[in-house]
């Protein structure tokens, strides 16, 4: 049996697989700087971190034919897809790249304030107060539209918003209780997720 490759489609998965590799290298293999003492923390971002977790899984597992587009269309629309995909996957990994080392010590998993924690608005936080977590949408997206059914894809952002919703309300609590009328100026300037959006 001869395996037949489209290959603007595998180009795009192999792409955006790299783009994983990478991704995870950021929060895995980073230079961890030492560990200051927490002051406060909030286990309710947990839920949503699993939510989030939850709609990976779903892009990944419902899969549609390897290496075919994610719908039939005409070889330009492809192409511009495939471009647009690609430029997601890159661009996701670039804003989690630079808002980490923004973060430096004060990065972490679960929602928390750290001993001389300081509000960062500079950098990638002076585009959208979570810029992180609209890395790991981007990667999501990419990911649905180099894998997964359409639907699939649908289903996955609107669990990974619920999940996203849930962190991002759980951190700013912290940080308005830490920082007061400092963050409550800048959560008016910068939109929480996504630029000029939301």
């Amino acid at each position: 049996m001869v395996v037949h490759l489209n290959l603007l489609p595998t180009a795009v998965f192999l792409f955006v697989l790299l783009c994983w590799f990478a991704f995870a290298a950021i929060f895995l293999v980073r230079k961890k700087p030492p560990k200051p003492a927490e002051q406060k923390r909030d286990r309710a971002s947990i839920a949503g971190i699993a939510l989030q977790g939850l709609s990976y899984a779903i892009v990944w597992s419902l899969r549609r034919p390897l290496f075919t587009p994610i719908w039939l269309m005409p070889k330009a629309v492809e192409i511009a897809a495939a471009v647009l995909t690609a430029a997601i996957a890159v661009a996701s990994v670039w804003i989690c790249l630079a808002a980490i080392r923004t973060l430096g010590k004060q990065w972490a998993f679960v929602a928390r304030v750290v001993e001389g924690h300081k509000l960062i608005t500079d950098g990638p936080y002076s585009l959208v107060r979570n810029p992180i977590y609209t890395g790991m949408f981007g990667m999501l997206v990419a990911t649905g539209l180099a894998l997964s059914v359409w639907w699939a894809l649908l289903a996955a952002i609107v669990i990974f918003l619920i999940g996203n919703r849930i962190r991002i309300t759980a951190e700013e609590k912290l940080l308005r209780e830490s920082f007061g009328e400092e963050f409550e100026e800048y959560a008016r300037r910068v939109p929480a997720f996504l630029p000029r959006l939301f």
